[in-house]
């Protein structure tokens, strides 16, 4: 019995912030999820995590400077998407971010794309000083 060579999917794109570039990394990653048999709930797990990674680069940490990039990475396989979302900003302490569910910030709009985010993906963490998200989605996970 041989087994059929495993698919990955690598690739690289720096943006601006355009909306056209944000969707088309959006519909570019489900199309390689859909061909390695991912669900629908996790195509739409790891397209939202996307999104607000990609605006959060933007917004917060490129401050909306039209001069700066935001860089996203990945490797997909089978079993697992792995991303990397870098922006140009200074960074930040995810710690410090208010928990959006608590009844004290429920106003605040800042704080849900990165609840949203650790709510979705297996595992999401900053590396220093901030400004580099890596986040990962394993298939068995959903």
């Amino acid at each position: 019995m041989t087994s059929e060579p495993q698919s990955a999917f690598e690739g690289s794109v720096r943006l601006h912030e355009k909306n056209q570039e944000i969707e088309g990394v959006q519909v570019s990653i489900a199309e390689i999820l859909a061909r390695l048999h991912y669900s629908e709930a996790a195509i739409f797990a790891v397209r939202l995590s996307l999104e607000e990674a990609m605006m959060n680069g933007f917004r917060h940490g490129n401050l909306q400077d039209p001069t700066k990039f935001v860089e996203v990475r990945w490797l997909i396989d089978s079993n697992s998407a792995n991303f990397h979302v870098i922006d140009e900003g200074d960074g930040f302490d995810p710690e410090g971010v208010p928990d959006p569910t608590l009844d004290e910030n429920l106003e605040i709009p800042s704080g849900r794309g990165l609840m949203l985010i650790r709510a979705y993906m297996t595992d999401a963490r900053y590396h220093n000083p901030g400004n580099h998200l890596e986040m990962t989605f394993r298939k068995a996970d959903l």
